[in-house]
């Protein structure tokens, strides 16, 4: 079976900015070349990104959520998910809402979380590692 990987919001993020194009074509890679999973969470945070920040219309958000949705796998939390998150965030010392990535990360069964922002090299339950796929 092929390892699946999970995606934190900021690969998302880069995967659409124009400011930095390295780290745009190694977010682009890592989508088409594997097969990545994002949760409802990380949809959420990048709508929010997206029309903030990059300045987007709801319009060229909701066709970024597509591009999404099609191009990865969506895991829908679940009140276990915040069950799992709650005890991660209590053994890890990770935030809640980085912990609710990584509880998703675990039940979508995947072997690698692809993030800029959390720990790199770090492994969670012996299930999950976290890598962060911009550090050289």
């Amino acid at each position: 079976m092929k390892d699946r990987f999970f995606l934190d919001t900021n690969i998302l993020i880069y995967s659409y900015s124009n400011s930095e194009l390295e780290k745009q074509l190694i977010a682009r890679r890592i989508i088409t070349e594997n097969l990545t999973v994002i949760s409802t969470q990380v949809l959420q945070e990048l709508c929010n990104v997206v029309t903030r920040k990059f300045k987007f219309s709801y319009e060229q958000a909701e066709q970024c959520i597509r591009e999404c949705s099609l191009n990865n796998k969506v895991y829908i939390n679940s009140d276990n998910t915040i069950l799992g998150a709650c005890r991660i965030a209590n053994v890890y010392g990770f935030s809640f809402y980085d912990s609710i990535i990584i509880s998703a990360a675990i039940e979508s069964e995947c072997s690698i979380l692809f993030s800029e922002d959390l720990h790199h090299g770090q492994n969670i339950e012996n299930v999950l590692t976290i890598l962060n796929p911009f550090k050289v």
